[in-house]
């Protein structure tokens, strides 16, 4: 049986909300605004970050000192 296994600098959405301070739906649509770099894993295609990609989102919070706008 081959199994699949994800790498242990991968996140799950609920993970990278609980590290952002922001609700999981937020971090669903910045996924899907392209703030936040996901990749979908397994049949359900869950979401999966990496922890620099988050670290750079936290940079440009810091750097904008704002949740409000956000962006690329």
């Amino acid at each position: 049986m081959l199994t699949k296994v994800m790498p242990t600098s991968m996140l799950t959405v609920g993970e990278v909300a609980r590290i952002l301070h922001i609700h999981e739906n937020t971090v669903r649509r910045w996924s899907d605004q392209g703030v936040i770099k996901s990749y979908r894993f397994g049949v359900r295609g869950e979401r999966r970050f990496e922890k620099v990609e988050v670290e750079s989102v936290i940079a440009r919070l810091n750097k904008n000192n704002s949740y409000e706008r956000i962006s690329l």
